[in-house]
């Protein structure tokens, strides 16, 4: 049976300015909302070299997204601190035990205007202090449409200024201009912790070769014994069903389809993070190399960050992308799907563990999502097959 949360006690308690000083424990920093963005801090434990963790094999690390609030600029964002306080409790909760939360990956849309420095600091930065500073972890940020003045053109006025803004929340914790893991002059960046290789990119610009081009050499690059899991995150899905999905098809979808997933299936992408949509859905592509050996990539859309939550609005129609991917014998699975209401979708954040070749998934729910479980549980392994859940 479906619940439907009770969106509406979230939307009160969103207007109560001393509940949500209570829950975030501090205050909104109001010296700080100029028209400077003020950086994230660093990581207090920040992440080691790629050589230093050759040898890990088994290890977690935690993906959300789409956190912007609708009082940015004004408040601390509610339900994004509701998330961050659960995720606290988990990252603890692990810390001891086989493979403890070693980094966090966010997939976009800090606030609602990415050119407004004072919602980045009056409404975002000090909630992800409490991963960086309170928690100590590493935290990885790929830029949603919202933090670019949703524009598709890489080099837009509006969209100068509001990377601006994005660069100077996110300055000490992406690996800076220069360095062999950075594509200069873009928020592209990638890094490898133990047996995992993760890249962080920008989906939101269109026919952007010098993007592409660097994808594809860190990938053609890549030490695979070293690397055999390659994770990739970004803020548009290939696939979705809320209402950037669905009967719709967005331009920055229509690239990643034609470019993007091509290119991971050549070099065997095992996972997906995305945002975008604020629901959580899960799609497996199912493909055959050269030689026949049969693959999947898994994507996963966890927009539940905090943003106004979605519904499910429909079925993307796939059969022209299935078409092109004939030879290789592609097929879309829709695994798991969000529900009708957006009540039905609550705000939460994954956590991926790691251990070796094998990759599992726990979907965590937050306050009146705490039972949801999308798999008729809250974790699925993505070596398995597992049947469509709604």
């Amino acid at each position: 049976m479906k619940r439907i949360y009770p969106f509406g006690l979230v939307a009160l308690l969103v207007g109560t300015a001393p509940v949500l000083v209570a829950v975030q424990g501090q205050p909104v920093n109001r010296e700080t909302a100029g028209d400077t963005v003020r950086a994230i801090l660093a990581p207090r434990s920040p992440l080691p070299s790629e050589a230093a963790t050759a040898g890990i094999t088994k290890f977690s690390f935690i993906a959300y997204g789409d956190t912007r609030g609708r009082y940015d600029g004004e408040r601390l964002q509610y339900e994004h601190g509701l998330v961050v306080q659960s995720m606290l409790k988990t990252i603890s909760a692990m810390a001891n035990g086989p493979d403890p939360v070693r980094f966090v990956t966010w997939s976009g849309d800090a606030v609602v205007d990415g050119r407004v420095a004072q919602q980045y600091n009056r409404s975002f930065s000090d909630i992800v202090d409490q991963i960086t500073n309170g928690a100590g972890l590493p935290f990885f940020p790929s830029p949603g449409n919202h933090d670019v003045a949703h524009t598709s053109s890489r080099s837009a006025p509006e969209r100068l200024v509001a990377l601006r803004n994005y660069y100077g929340a996110f300055r000490a914790l992406i690996p800076p201009e220069g360095t062999p893991r950075r594509l200069n002059g873009y928020p592209t960046y990638a890094f490898g912790y133990g047996n995992t290789f993760l890249i962080g990119w920008d989906s939101n610009i269109l026919g952007d070769t010098v993007q592409y081009d660097w994808i594809r050499r860190q990938l053609e690059g890549l030490d695979r014994q070293r690397y055999p899991n390659i994770v990739v995150f970004e803020h548009q899905p290939a696939f979705s069903s809320g209402g950037h999905g669905a009967a719709v098809l967005e331009p920055q979808a229509a690239e990643i389809r034609s470019w993007y997933m091509p290119l991971f299936r050549k070099h065997h992408v095992r996972l997906m993070l995305t945002g975008h949509e604020h629901l959580f859905e899960h799609w497996v592509e199912r493909y055959n190399d050269e030689s026949g050996k049969a693959y999947r990539l898994d994507q996963i859309v966890s927009g539940g960050g905090g943003a106004p939550l979605y519904g499910y609005r429909g079925e993307p129609d796939l059969r022209d992308y299935l078409k092109l991917g004939a030879a290789a014998n592609v097929s879309v699975q829709h695994l798991v799907k969000p529900g009708i209401a957006p009540g039905e979708n609550p705000y939460h954040y994954v956590v991926v563990h790691v251990d070796g070749e094998h990759i599992r998934v726990d979907v965590i729910g937050v306050e009146f999502g705490s039972d949801f479980a999308p798999y008729r549980s809250r974790s699925a392994d993505l070596d398995s097959v597992v049947p469509n859940m709604r």
